[in-house]
């Protein structure tokens, strides 16, 4: 491991809150929300990424089951998009390109692993053109909340805009909700499946265009011994989605 991806690794370590530092497992979620923001500014490299996916990740396990949260199955997932069905957001399965993409590459990387569920806006304002109200995000899992960006500025190059991640890990699943109008959880909130996360929106490097409708970018990533990759859940959306 290079000399600067330790220094990167104690710098984490030496913000958090002093009082933190005696349960690892509290900080645990925390800790993976500054990782997780490092790999998305590509500020560390794979292996040392790596390695602390495989340190944490354990950790923000067991605070999971320690604190109230339940071995849920897929059986009990729920559609994301509430009020929506999955013909109603217009997604087809088709834009999913798994080829190309790495976790690790953060703000960069390719592909498109994800669905993109679209909502009814015509006029682009984050509102459903039928109740002129925001369309909440639900979780479609149970989990813990490990990452989440509540600020965005329009002239900001994150393509995720506004988003929040869940661990999931009965699963071990890492889900991702993206281009959020408002998030309504925190980190280390212990989710179920239905919960509201967020609302719709358009924040975005993209998503904030015109030319792009109002949508919900969903990704699902499979952890294999810490490393996130991939996973097609259209299955999935298709059989809580009717």
């Amino acid at each position: 491991m290079k000399l600067t991806d330790w220094l990167t690794i104690i710098l984490m370590l030496l913000l958090l809150p002093p009082q933190l530092h005696a349960d690892g497992n509290f900080t645990a979620y925390r800790e993976f929300n500054q990782l997780n923001t490092h790999i998305r500014d590509n500020n560390i490299s794979r292996n040392a990424a790596l390695g602390e996916m495989r340190r944490l990740l354990p950790l923000v396990k067991n605070y999971y089951f320690s604190n109230g949260g339940g071995q849920l199955s897929r059986s009990e997932w729920r559609f994301p998009i509430e009020g929506y069905t999955l013909q109603a957001t217009g997604n087809r399965g088709r834009d999913y390109v798994a080829s190309g993409y790495d976790f690790f590459s953060g703000n960069r990387h390719g592909g498109h692993p994800s669905f993109d569920l679209f909502i009814r806006d015509k006029n682009r304002d984050d509102l459903d053109d039928r109740t002129g109200k925001p369309v909440h995000v639900l979780s479609m899992s149970g989990g813990i909340v490990v990452s989440v960006a509540n600020e965005w500025e329009a002239e900001s190059k994150l393509r995720g805009g506004k988003y929040v991640w869940v661990y999931d890990p009965t699963n071990e699943l890492l889900l991702y909700y993206a281009h959020n109008r408002d998030i309504l959880v925190t980190i280390g909130d212990i989710i179920k499946p239905g919960d509201r996360i967020a609302t719709v929106g358009r924040t975005g490097l993209n998503a904030r265009k015109k030319r792009s409708p109002t949508h919900l970018h969903l990704t699902c990533l499979k952890l294999d011994n810490g490393y996130p990759k991939p996973e097609n859940i259209f299955q999935d959306l298709k059989r809580i989605g009717k």
